[in-house]
């Protein structure tokens, strides 16, 4: 019974997350005392939708941000609502930008290892599903990014 309970709920959700895809996923390598890092995606949903929630087993605290200049100050801000995901358009999580803050890290994230995170997108109508991406690490120094993780303008 539980089977067949699995499986309706499974297909249930299928139309709902092939309408959502995630392109690139990447998380940003630690070095061993670090308790925090990035993860970095685009997301297109053929509807409009938010992103309202990132769940991974590695983080204890996981959350959307937003980065922006403010008269010539970096600040990052958590997204308490989400993240809008207009229709049809790419949305960039990038360093410097929106991303996903991974926060009090269970482990050290090591080039070439992979995180699990679940997306929690919710539509229009208030339904939500979960997309579950299989993100790689990548170099603390990923290309066209300093240290810190913001680029290189000249």
């Amino acid at each position: 019974m539980k089977r067949i309970t699995l499986a309706a709920l499974i297909f249930a959700a299928l139309p709902v997350m092939a309408q959502v895809a995630v392109k690139d996923p990447w998380v940003r390598a630690t070095v061993p005392a670090m308790k925090a890092t990035g993860a970095f995606m685009q997301i297109t949903s053929a509807q409009d939708a938010r992103l309202v929630e990132v769940k991974s087993p590695v983080a204890g605290i996981i959350e959307i941000h937003e980065m922006a200049m403010e008269k010539n100050v970096m600040k990052m801000r958590a997204l308490p609502d989400g993240l809008e995901l207009p229709a049809g358009k790419a949305v960039e999580l990038k360093s410097g930008g929106y991303h996903v803050m991974l926060m009090d890290l269970k482990q050290q994230m090591k080039e070439g290892d992979t995180v699990p995170l679940t997306l929690v997108v919710e539509g229009k109508d208030k339904k939500r599903s979960t997309i579950e991406v299989k993100a790689p690490v990548k170099p603390l120094a990923a290309p066209g990014q300093t240290e810190a993780g913001h680029k290189h303008s000249h």
